[in-house]
């Protein structure tokens, strides 16, 4: 019996799935703590030390926006994400790819922490682009009686 490479694999599936609800729950620690740097940042704490020679200057306070926005999206598709809703897998990819790149743009600011949060992003695009939550089940098979 051959298998088609297109079908969705059980155990590959279950990883998937589970990977996934791993990235909802992080991409909510994320967004809410990036909701929380970004109130930092707007309310002028000495949190973050301004870099002087950096290629990719910015106003903290415009950071600190973007980071509270991108922070309340990220919560809301988290939740979408917690129920499996269709929507919530293609905001996801987005606000991960966003954060990604306001990770790397915040480099000098925070260094690991936008590493850290590099890596996490990406484990949240792989997980849910990887899976498939409205896979068909396998048929059932039906049962030989001997001798028939």
């Amino acid at each position: 019996m051959t298998t088609n490479p297109y079908e969705p694999h059980p155990i590959r599936q279950g990883f998937a799935a589970g990977i996934t609800m791993f990235a909802a729950v992080i991409l909510l620690l994320g967004s809410i703590l990036s909701i929380l740097q970004g109130i930092s940042a707007v309310a002028d704490d000495q949190v973050f030390l301004a870099v002087p020679e950096y290629s990719y200057q910015m106003n903290l306070t415009t950071w600190g926006w973007v980071h509270i926005v991108l922070g309340i999206i990220g919560v809301l598709v988290a939740f979408g994400l917690m129920v499996a809703a269709s929507w919530a897998r293609v905001f996801a990819i987005a606000v991960a790819a966003l954060s990604i790149i306001a990770a790397f743009l915040s480099l000098p600011y925070a260094p690991w922490w936008s590493v850290v949060t590099i890596i996490l992003d990406l484990v949240v695009v792989w997980a849910i682009s990887t899976w498939r939550p409205y896979a068909d089940p396998p048929a059932p098979q039906q049962p030989t009686a001997p001798g028939w």
